[in-house]
């Protein structure tokens, strides 16, 4: 009787939510607001320059700028400025401006510790750890020509410091209700999505670094790299779907993790439809092939998200009942 009456107490909490967000908001210190708005900023920039770099790669760019850090040993290549090279030079200053930028976050961090959940400066701390190894990356994708296990390397170290980006931003967020406790599994099912999610990126991220699909369908060479992204299509997509079902299943679902559950289903429609018009295609439309891999980067912040709000509300009606 006792357990019913807390999770009926938990609904009449949802039920007041919208206001209940304000006053939740209101009563956040405004260096937590200045982390969290930050936070975000940098995370939507780093996806914007994972677009660029996917650019940079498909058209060929990556080399354009022969020297690294500096482009033709200078801040701006204007006598060589053309496209390729433009794609290879603002990648990198976008990437530079990020890293600056995150050691904005991390010094703000700390410097405001007292006032931040005690987690928030190790985990920004973690950030920049994460962008410095990614620049070094960044850095060896050039002096060793494009190295696909480099390359790959590489987008999977700008995944890592996307996503915990997007968990920070999460973990930031007012949360006004003790949880709904409606979640059941979908903690455990979103996470194992979120799993399989980037282990298909780093899977298509080598088929783009190695040139897969090319030399697989010319001279049939480096087909397993492609079939192994093909058969990583079935259990990424069921795991994204099984999360999208047992959401929509779900009564009293928080209604953030709905409309995540909602935007995760039409990304994962438009990566299915991206990814037969590519490989159709042969990669041949760079346009296509940069938002195939926009749009994973999206459906995995999609279900990061997802899966840092079903823990919250997991953890958050635990201390209810205990």
């Amino acid at each position: 009787m006792a357990n019913s009456s807390m999770r009926s107490g938990a609904l009449l909490d949802l039920g007041s939510e919208s206001s209940g967000s304000k006053s939740s908001a209101s009563l956040q210190s405004a260096p937590q607001v200045l982390i969290r708005r930050l936070v975000w900023k940098i995370a939507i920039a780093t996806l914007l320059l994972m677009a660029v770099g996917s650019a940079t790669r498909v058209m060929n760019a990556g080399l354009a700028c022969p020297d690294w850090p500096l482009c033709y040993g200078t801040l701006f290549p204007s006598q060589q400025m053309n496209l390729q090279v433009f794609l290879e030079w603002f990648h990198r200053l976008d990437a530079a401006l990020i890293g600056v930028t995150t050691i904005g976050l991390v010094g703000l961090a700390w410097w405001h510790r007292q006032d931040l959940p005690s987690w928030t400066p190790w985990m920004a701390t973690l950030s920049l750890g994460l962008i410095v190894f990614q620049g070094v990356l960044g850095g060896l994708t050039v002096t060793e020509l494009l190295r696909f296990d480099i390359v790959t390397a590489h987008l999977g170290t700008a995944l890592l410091f996307f996503t915990t980006l997007l968990i920070m931003g999460v973990l930031l967020l007012p949360f006004p209700y003790s949880g709904t406790g409606t979640v059941g599994q979908l903690p455990w099912i979103s996470t194992a999505a979120a799993g399989l999610i980037y282990l298909q990126s780093l899977s298509g991220g080598l088929v783009g670094s190695r040139w897969a699909l090319h030399q697989c369908l010319s001279v049939a060479q480096l087909c397993s790299v492609m079939n192994t992204h093909l058969l990583g299509v079935l259990p990424a997509c069921i795991g994204t779907l099984l999360v999208i079902v047992f959401a929509w299943r779900t009564p009293a679902l928080y209604h953030s993790l709905r409309q995540l559950s909602n935007l995760a289903a039409v990304l994962l429609v438009m990566q299915m439809l991206l990814g037969v018009a590519t490989f159709r295609l042969h990669l041949q439309v760079e346009l296509l092939t940069v938002l195939h891999q926009m749009v994973g980067a999206s459906l995995l912040g999609t279900l990061v998200c997802f899966t840092v709000l079903a823990w919250r509300d997991r953890y958050k009606l635990q201390q209810v009942e205990g």
